[in-house]
């Protein structure tokens, strides 16, 4: 499972026009699922994220983590996150999970982080064209892979 994780002023997805979710100060989490994923990885990328010191304390340094400022997070499927760029120029996405295996997961990631918070966790829709939009705040981007946990 493979995150990418940018600290935000504010962020959404919309959908054919419309918007389906919005946060303001928080994370959006951009989630790629591949086969090999179990719930041991959900729980470990959800103690990460939420125990991550990337906000700003009083003094100006990052200290302060995502529950630490009662930030909203904002999660949306991305299967390009694991696109394989080896050979040629078309990427390949062979890693990428299909939705039968993609989507409950996905499901148990975004439970996990809501009852983690203990607040409701926004969401893209899986598998929908979507426009996300954001301001990254820093900019802070962080690239997780629950498969490279000593890196």
């Amino acid at each position: 499972m493979r995150v990418v994780l940018q600290r935000v002023s504010r962020a959404s997805v919309t959908i054919e026009g419309k918007i389906k979710s919005s946060i303001e100060k928080g994370i959006l989490i951009l989630l790629g699922i591949e086969d090999a994923d179990k719930q041991e990885d959900i729980d470990w990328l959800i103690k990460k994220i939420t125990q991550l010191r990337i906000f700003n304390d009083e003094n100006g340094v990052m200290n302060r983590s995502v529950m630490d400022v009662d930030g909203s997070t904002l999660v949306v499927s991305q299967f390009t996150l694991h696109a394989s760029t080896k050979k040629g120029n078309r990427p390949s996405y062979i890693k990428a999970s299909k939705p039968d295996f993609a989507v409950p997961m996905y499901e148990k990631f975004v439970d996990a982080l809501s009852r983690s918070m203990n607040k409701k966790v926004e969401t893209g829709e899986f598998g929908a064209m979507m426009d996300v939009e954001l301001v990254n705040d820093g900019p802070v981007t962080i690239i997780i892979d629950s498969k490279n946990k000593d890196l």
